[in-house]
């Protein structure tokens, strides 16, 4: 999974196709996301004297990564997602749309020999 923590990413599948949003948290164990705003349901929480109102707190879950696609920087589009290794060695996320570097994912190494 090459999704990581503040990118942007669209949901392809659910309730909440086709909106956009932050990535929160990643799960890399069981492959889930949370992003921001999307996948919103409300829990209910009874007085205390941490919440002296009580009521609904609508909060963020989780939903599984196969069900967003990263947004591509250069056309804004969803993309799949590739990992290369350039010339110097550093290995790199790029947009499979585009052609286009999203980041780097390690820094260079010295070839093993």
């Amino acid at each position: 999974m090459w999704i990581k923590v503040d990118d942007i990413v669209e949901v392809v599948a659910g309730r909440d196709k086709g909106q956009r949003g932050k990535v929160l948290e990643v799960d890399r164990e069981t492959g889930r996301v949370k992003v921001e705003g999307l996948n919103r349901v409300y829990k209910h929480v009874k007085r205390s004297q941490r919440n002296p109102q009580g009521g609904r707190l609508s909060k963020e879950l989780f939903m599984d990564a196969s069900n967003v696609m990263l947004v591509c920087p250069k056309t804004g589009k969803p993309t799949r997602v590739g990992v290369r290794f350039l010339a110097d060695g550093t290995k790199e996320r790029y947009s499979k749309r585009s052609g286009e570097s999203i980041s780097v994912v390690a820094p260079p190494r010295a070839n093993k020999s």
